[in-house]
């Protein structure tokens, strides 16, 4: 997914699950939640700046750490999809 289709999901909105889970995790802020995640500062910034998705391993930490199913955490961040769908292009070789 690029930058372009993260903004202009309306319902999209990584702030408030980044913001859910440092309450639930009474953490202060970004920097704590990375280190609780286990990932890089950046990355909780790139998403809080909606030019990085949630991806599914990000996803998966999340509900280790919280104990939120994955379900809880999808709605917290506005996806309320009930069906997902991987595109082909994802199984192409890259040519060389």
């Amino acid at each position: 997914m690029n930058n372009e289709k993260l903004v202009e999901q309306r319902q999209y909105d990584p702030d408030n699950l980044l913001a859910s889970l440092i309450g639930k995790l009474n953490l202060k802020n970004d920097a704590a939640l990375s280190r609780a995640l286990e990932v890089a500062p950046p990355v909780i910034s790139k998403i809080r700046h909606r030019r990085l998705p949630v991806g599914a391993s990000l996803l998966i930490r999340m509900h280790e750490v919280t104990e939120l199913s994955i379900h809880e955490l999808r709605l917290l961040m506005g996806d309320r999809r009930n069906k997902f769908r991987i595109s082909d292009k994802q199984f192409k070789p890259r040519p060389a």
